[in-house]
């Protein structure tokens, strides 16, 4: 298993293109299905999550086809199968979303009950109402979804209980194949919805009103092929944002969109950054000034992204002053906290662990740390640079799942750290 060694200290420095936003590609990939013809996804990141996507529509006797610049081909009409196995969907929540599409091109599907990050309960129940209300008939059985509907599914009302990103792009992807109109109301209006709405208009799909809470999506006959560009991975462009501030350095992120993370620039100037953007970059720096620590509340898109919190804890653990973070998407999003504080953090948890209190300090210290979940674990590296000596961040194979060659990236701007595998240590 391969950890992460890092020697603190460094000043981040320098530039980096964004990659491709994982979680744009994954439901564009399960959006493939619906197309009566080769679909082509472009801008896709190297990552764990996409490999094991690409491995489950394989298993389903769909024909991928890779390039040398992570361009993604996907020839659906060559399926020969209808179930999603256990071992594939266990490791990935956004696996799930092939019921939908299966089961609005094909009649039928079965899915295993999704996995993914440790972070607290996300249910998938949002997502099976909204695909019975579109007239599908769900059984439960051995830790399976099976979905079936005679004919064409048919357009409905579906109103969401809560914002949920993926039950919004599960059901939007499944109503473009529907007879008639469905409307859904209390949409999640993150730029992903947006990007994925795109991508299946693109395709032939008549879908309205994807960034607002209501879309109306006309359901047509069938879907062709296409070929389309992921927008930019906001998260993974906050995040080197964070650490170049975390570290007093200067960053530009290329091929960001600045538009997607006002709220986080926002609070980037608030630590005290200088922040120039133009449409397709953002450059920060610090001049060399220790960041001053803010406070924020997570929420749904456009508010500050529950993803990012993990990151802006670290920068406050070595910021002047104190800030309040509140979490109010996921249970259990704080797991990193322990492991700050064992760098010589100070950071105190209140209200059932929903609320941490954040006092900067001068400096902290390297240790062996564990990551619990993705964001989780790229903020305890981000730590590693700004403490006095070596951290050593196990179980990676987290971060693998969300960011493309971080070690490299970090690298090019001037990071100490390298990937070494256990026996190594």
């Amino acid at each position: 298993m391969d950890r992460l060694l890092i020697k603190g200290g460094t000043v981040l420095e320098g530039e980096l293109r964004a990659s491709g936003a994982k979680n744009s590609a994954l439901k564009m990939f399960a959006a493939a299905l619906l197309a009566d013809e080769p679909v082509t996804v472009c801008n896709v990141p190297h990552l764990r999550d996409i490999t094991t996507m690409i491995e489950l529509l394989a298993s389903l006797g769909v024909d991928v086809v890779i390039d040398e610049k992570m361009s993604i081909e996907i020839h659906a009409n060559t399926i020969q199968r209808f179930t999603a196995p256990y071992e594939l969907v266990k490791t990935m929540r956004a696996s799930f979303n092939v019921l939908g599409p299966l089961l609005a091109h094909y009649g039928r599907a079965e899915v295993s009950l999704p996995g993914g990050c440790a972070i607290g309960p996300r249910p998938v129940d949002q997502h099976l109402r909204g695909l019975e209300a579109l007239g599908a008939k769900i059984e439960m059985t051995d830790g399976y979804v099976k979905a079936t509907v005679k004919g064409r599914l048919q357009g409905a009302r579906v109103l969401f209980g809560c914002r949920t990103v993926g039950g919004t792009e599960h059901i939007m992807m499944a109503a473009t194949l529907a007879e008639g109109t469905t409307l859904l109301e209390n949409c999640a209006r993150e730029p992903e919805v947006v990007d994925l709405a795109n991508f299946l208009n693109k395709m032939g799909a008549d879908v309205q009103g994807a960034g607002t809470e209501t879309i109306t999506i006309h359901g047509v006959e069938s879907l062709k092929g296409c070929s389309h560009r992921v927008i930019a991975d906001r998260v993974e462009s906050g995040t080197y944002l964070i650490a170049a501030a975390a570290t007093r350095g200067r960053v530009k992120i290329r091929e960001a969109n600045p538009a997607h993370l006002r709220v986080v620039i926002e609070k980037l100037r608030e630590a005290g950054a200088k922040i120039t953007l133009t449409d397709d970059a953002i450059e920060l720096d610090m001049e060399g000034r220790r960041p001053c620590a803010v406070s924020l509340v997570t929420a749904p898109y456009p508010a500050f992204p529950t993803d990012l919190q993990a990151q802006i804890m670290a920068m406050n653990c070595v910021a002047e002053g104190t800030g309040i973070i509140k979490e109010t998407i996921f249970e259990n999003r704080f797991m990193h906290v322990h492991e700050m504080n064992r760098m010589g953090a100070n950071i105190q948890l209140e209200a059932n662990n929903t609320i941490a209190v954040v006092e900067g300090v001068e400096s902290i210290f390297g240790a062996p740390v564990m990551a619990n979940d993705l964001r989780a674990s790229v903020s305890l590296v981000i730590a590693g640079l700004v403490a006095q000596g070596d951290t050593v961040v196990d179980r990676i194979y987290h971060i693998d799942r969300g960011y493309e060659q971080v070690e490299e990236k970090l690298q090019n701007l001037g990071a100490d750290i390298r990937r070494v595998a256990m026996e190594q240590m």
